[in-house]
């Protein structure tokens, strides 16, 4: 299901998105919010994802310098599970389009008055990258330097806890993350690939060459060696079989 969330102060206009984007497809959900209170609410709350945002920029009519829909987008891309989502604006506003593309990354912007073929075509991107989405690697969204890093799990070899942050030892490089833990960088992962092995590291076991239980070492495929934690040896056993 590609649920998307749906920005507009207009009622009318909210109502018409609405049903043109659901139309499209009986896999499109459209989550209508009204204001700015509403949508932050709708991010905190909703207990699924958003595959899209469609965010009207302008959430006040009496007012033409009014940008909220420009602070929600920067609200969304704060969080990582965002930080690559399609955001698409709506806007009468001359000029806010290169805002939305060069500060948000924005996937497209929709300009007043549209019709109903534009949200159509819209709509089937959208659930064209969703439908993408569902079957693509899994990845990570890191922040290093105020910078969004997206990373794909396959090339993560494993992971080392240092001061003040962690170290990816990556199949073709290494990038030091501050200010994430083991234990949240674990909680990002999918179970079934990845393996805490110690506190202070986490394998892949996809790329594990092999384990030595006895003096407590496990090397990896890129001639990494981690050590394995005594209150870990037992839960290796059973999952490695060793």
């Amino acid at each position: 299901m590609t649920r998307i969330l749906v920005l507009e102060d207009s009622k009318d206009c909210l109502n018409a998105i609405t049903a043109m984007l659901e139309k499209v497809s009986d896999r499109v959900c459209a989550v209508p919010v009204n204001s700015l209170k509403e949508a932050r609410a709708a991010l905190e709350n909703e207990a699924q994802p958003f595959q899209a945002f469609l965010l009207d920029i302008n959430l006040d009519m009496n007012d033409k310098e009014d940008i909220s829909g420009i602070t929600f987008a920067r609200e969304v891309r704060m969080r990582r599970e965002y930080a690559f989502t399609p955001i698409v604006m709506i806007t009468s506003l001359a000029n806010m389009e290169l805002t939305a593309y060069r500060e948000l990354h924005c996937y497209q912007y929709l300009i007043k008055p549209y019709n109903e073929k534009d949200i159509e075509k819209l709509a089937g991107k959208l659930l064209f990258l969703s439908q993408q989405g569902e079957t693509r690697d899994a990845f990570v969204v890191v922040k290093k330097d105020g910078i969004n890093y997206k990373i794909f799990c396959k090339d993560i070899v494993c992971v080392k806890a240092v001061p003040r942050g962690v170290q990816l030892i990556l199949s073709k490089e290494e990038m030091k993350i501050p200010y994430l833990s083991i234990k949240q960088l674990l909680e990002k992962l999918p179970t079934e690939k990845f393996l805490q092995v110690h506190r202070m590291c986490v394998v892949n076991l996809d790329y594990i060459e092999y384990v030595d239980t006895v003096n407590g070492l496990i090397r990896m495929k890129n001639g990494e060696q981690v050590e394995i934690g005594i209150t870990y040896k037992s839960d290796i056993k059973k999952r490695l079989c060793v």
